[in-house]
């Protein structure tokens, strides 16, 4: 392994891992919100008590995504200089913003929030709370502004002289056609993620704790996250559809990988399942279903799709087969293509099943009921991960489809890495920064299942300010 391995590598890592936390916190964020809501309008303590039992786990999880995310930004750095001096005058400012406005905004109001409770009238705490979640989205839309100008750049000109991308046009990066479809589908992926985590901790609460007075709580928890996880579903769709009509005008090769469409059709069939030759040039056997990808593509169920082979030639005509050209690659502009073809079916299946499950759980938990057996503990377990995984299968699409390219069309991957770097260097901040992160996965997990098996608190409307008290405040009890 290169250094251009062991950096690729290691940005792979720390972005998935750190993108397990965000759509956590940004769904977490809105439904702990809506709880609040609720308890101020009525008044009912149940809501209360939601609010303050996932507001705990909502704070583990904020927590260690501002971590892991403080490192995200030290490797483009440490990796990624090239890359860096390249893009630094367009993602400057959305970043910066992203820095200066939203995550203030997350974080001020968030302390607000926490050590409110008692201090601040209701209907201002709530507020705060919803400032926080309001923070979270426009931090989300910046960095995504920044990632859509990767994908398809606009408002920009490339000086010769400095080798850099120098932004003209602000508004442009900022309603970046790509960006106009990746934020609201982002957005609902993270409701459907947060509810997701609502309904698999108050189900699993809810089956452990049969007779107890609490289970009415716990069941209201379940009702209330599946019934936002179906509707962020639908969401997830109609916003991905949109999605992948754009994706399919600025970036054909990377439809064309997801389908692992090998000759340019009209119309197109969508693959089910497709086995290739190693290489990714040809395909050997599909199952696939008539014109349905013509319609997810073009809108049309008669409409064309470029295959990898005419698009390998027509990019190789565009950007250069010489290894001196700038925007030259040795991987033929081809990304890999059983990763994006994969990643793309999984990132669909996973949260089809996963709002399967929502809807099931929705009916099963109807008129009070409470499920009896083994197999609804696994549905539990399994309905937090669904969408998460789902979120990272996504994320391996977004950026592994684009490959070879870091900026499409401006700068391949292989050009982006720190020319200083050594392998030994790439090599051991891969491995300290994979062991680090482990262990504060061990951290992660066991935070969250020590506050869930202690579950919701007893009687937060008549705090108990004693030394052991679990609602005493300016405390972790939120």
């Amino acid at each position: 392994m290169d250094v251009l391995d062991f950096a690729r590598w290691q940005f792979g890592i720390i972005t998935v891992y750190h993108f397990l936390f965000v759509p956590i916190t940004i769904g977490l964020s809105a439904v702990i919100a809506g709880y609040e809501t609720a308890w101020v309008r009525t008044g009912n303590v149940k809501w209360l008590r939601l609010t303050k039992f996932f507001g705990k786990l909502f704070l583990i999880n904020f927590a260690l995504g501002v971590v892991t995310g403080i490192v995200q930004e030290f490797q483009f750095g440490m990796n990624w200089s090239d890359y860096s001096r390249f893009v630094g005058d367009v993602f400057g400012a959305p970043l910066a913003i992203e820095g200066l406005l939203a995550f203030f905004l997350e974080s001020t109001f968030l302390g607000l929030w926490i050590f409110g409770w008692d201090r601040l009238n209701p209907k201002l705490h709530v507020a705060c709370i919803w400032a926080v979640h309001i923070g979270t989205l426009f931090s989300a839309y910046f960095i995504l502004a920044a990632n859509s100008w990767m994908q398809h750049p606009v408002g920009y000109k490339f000086n010769p002289e400095t080798g850099r991308a120098e932004m003209t046009d602000f508004a442009a990066v900022l309603f970046n056609k790509v960006q106009l479809v990746t934020f609201p589908h982002t957005i609902m992926a993270a409701y459907m993620t947060g509810a997701a985590f609502v309904v698999g901790v108050s189900f699993w609460s809810m089956m452990q704790r049969r007779n107890s007075a609490d289970r009415a709580v716990y069941h209201l928890g379940v009702r209330t996250g599946a019934a936002v996880m179906l509707l962020a579903g639908i969401g997830v769709a109609v916003s991905g559809d949109f999605s992948g009509k754009v994706m399919t005008e600025v970036q054909p090769m990377k439809m064309a990988a997801a389908e692992a469409q090998y000759e340019s059709e009209q119309p197109a069939d969508f693959s089910l399942f497709t086995i290739g030759t190693p290489d990714g040039l040809e395909e050997k056997f599909a199952i696939k279903v008539p014109k349905l990808l013509s319609f997810l593509a073009t809108g049309s169920t008669d409409g064309r799709v470029e295959g990898i082979n005419q698009l390998r030639v027509q990019y190789q005509e565009t950007y250069g087969t010489d290894p001196g050209a700038r925007y030259y690659s040795p991987e033929g502009y081809v990304p890999n293509i059983p990763v994006s073809y994969w990643s793309f079916r999984f990132m669909i299946g996973l949260g089809v099943v996963g709002a399967a499950l929502a809807g099931l759980v929705l009916f099963v938990t109807r008129r009070e009921k409470t499920p009896v057996g083994r197999h609804w503990r696994w549905i539990a377990i399994a309905l937090p991960l669904l969408p998460l995984v789902a979120n990272s299968f996504g994320w391996l699409f977004t950026e592994m489809g684009r490959q070879p390219w870091a900026v499409f069309g401006l700068m391949t991957t292989a050009q982006s890495v720190s020319p200083g770097v050594s392998a030994f260097e790439a090599g051991t901040s891969l491995v300290v920064l994979t062991l680090v992160y482990a262990v504060l996965a061990v951290v992660e997990v066991g935070l969250i299942l020590k506050y869930v098996k202690a579950g919701a608190a007893p009687d937060p409307v008549t705090p108990d300010h004693t030394d052991d008290h679990p609602d005493r405040p300016l405390a972790f009890a939120y």
